[in-house]
């Protein structure tokens, strides 16, 4: 008897340290969860407006060039104008501190990562810039300088990190004397690096980068560096790719450049080329492209305009200039614009950029027309996202974009001169709406086309 009651006051002892230890368990606090604080502290708010990477419209700003005062200031008082062309994304070249030792005065010859060029302004300068930027709906990319520095760079003080010859020299990338060769098998240097890039992202609130060279480091670095940006969930970031590479889509990065595009749409407008030869174009850039990425288009920039020289030169004055920023802009891509193109700047913004700016006082006319273009661009899903059918022959841009149930027929004559086009039969006794004034058009077996003229239809 003792020992049954003594069994069973054991059992209900047990049964209470039990349900105890089961309270205990139910109300323990939740685990603490460390907050993982940012590298930088974070200036203003991260713009929640940056476009779909296939809406996007981009305007590159030579700073020096852009205005009498050749500095930020200059660009922010004329954001305006830059949004009511169509812009919803402003790509500013290099914002850093130059090299002196070896320079050739390049704005690609960084000196320190990150640090302002007082010759622009100050980091509250650019803040101002881009918070107005952000202000009008308009994303603001920042050129990065990844492959290589100046030689008086503030990381010279360990060699270590630049790549080095069989003779124990810092390498010279293809022949660019002003600059060093990175190290891209460097860790310390990779680590440094990718910091710095978020420096930017934290510290001006930037949308992005334009990469320059991006040929030059290898997949491994931007495929590190991008996913890194990437975990900055409080920014949506646009990665654009100065490179043909396709392993960078692979990497990260949402759009490679049109280099082939521009040599090409040159060679048709200055060497009497085939306007056929932008089909090869087209199968070669978007080889292995996605849906979600892009090749940029464009009919200058601040190299081939230095070099090459200005729009209205290439490709026939103001008439031709415009008929090719339309192939641009429509045919396949994501169109930028080079700052002057716009009111058909007459005058080359030569390297390193400092003895012209830009006279923003002519050729409203033309702005006018820009504004028109990348109006419908932008409203139109066909040209930004449609299948691209080409009926180009050798004196004509012919081609039809079609998303859903919207169809655009573009039609470029691509020489000074009358040309008598033979519609193929897929496009012949068909009717559709001029797409500006809306009157109807019907295409018949022939058409006459005026010099550099354009048809822009739609259905």
């Amino acid at each position: 008897m003792k020992k049954g009651i003594f069994n069973f006051l054991l059992i209900i002892l047990l049964f209470g340290l039990s349900a105890s230890a089961c309270k205990k368990d139910i109300e323990k606090p939740d685990p603490i969860i460390p907050v993982v604080k940012a590298e930088y502290e974070q200036y203003g708010t991260p713009f929640k407006s940056v476009p779909d990477p296939l809406d996007v419209t981009i305007y590159q700003v030579n700073i020096r060039s852009f205005s009498n005062s050749g500095d930020f200031a200059g660009v922010t008082a004329r954001l305006d104008s830059i949004k009511s062309l169509g812009i919803n994304v402003i790509y500013l070249m290099p914002i850093y501190p130059i090299g002196e030792l070896k320079s050739v005065n390049s704005p690609y010859c960084i000196r320190d990562y990150k640090k302002v060029n007082e010759e622009f302004g100050t980091l509250t300068d650019l803040q101002k810039l881009i918070d107005g930027a952000h202000s009008l709906g308009m994303a603001v990319i920042l050129d990065w300088v990844a492959n290589h520095t100046a030689w008086d760079h503030v990381w010279m003080e360990d060699e270590s990190w630049y790549k080095h010859d069989a003779t124990g020299n810092i390498v010279i990338p293809n022949g660019w004397s002003d600059v060093a060769q990175l190290d891209f098998q460097n860790h310390d240097m990779i680590a440094a690096m990718i910091k710095a890039m978020k420096y930017w992202v934290y510290s001006a609130n930037c949308d992005g980068f334009r990469c320059d060279y991006s040929d030059g480091p290898t997949f491994d670095f931007w495929k590190e560096a991008i996913d890194s940006l990437r975990d900055i969930t409080t920014h949506e970031l646009l990665l654009l790719a100065e490179g043909t590479r396709s392993d960078q889509y692979k990497a990260g990065f949402n759009y490679t450049f049109g280099f082939r595009f521009y040599d090409q749409l040159k060679k048709i407008y200055t060497e009497n080329g085939a306007a056929t030869l932008l089909d090869n174009v087209n199968s070669h850039e978007f080889n292995n492209v996605s849906d979600t990425n892009s090749v940029v288009r464009y009919i200058t920039n601040h190299d081939v305009n230095s070099s090459d020289g200005t729009p209205v030169s290439l490709y026939g004055g103001k008439k031709g200039s415009f008929s090719a920023f339309i192939i641009a802009a429509y045919m396949k891509g994501t169109p930028m614009i080079y700052n002057g193109q716009e009111i058909a700047c007459p005058t080359q913004l030569t390297f390193p950029f400092t003895s012209t700016t830009i006279d923003w006082s002519i050729n409203s006319d033309v702005f006018a027309e820009y504004k028109k273009v990348l109006a419908f661009r932008n409203g139109s899903n066909a040209i930004k996202r449609g299948a691209l059918k080409s009926f180009n022959s050798k004196d004509v841009c012919a081609f039809t974009k079609t998303y859903e149930s919207e169809t655009v027929l573009v039609i470029v004559n691509v020489r000074n001169s009358s040309i008598n086009y033979t519609v193929p039969s897929a496009l012949s006794n068909t009717t559709w709406y001029d797409a500006f004034s809306g009157t109807t058009k019907n295409i018949e077996e022939q058409l006459t086309l005026e010099p550099y003229s354009c048809l822009i239809l739609k259905k």
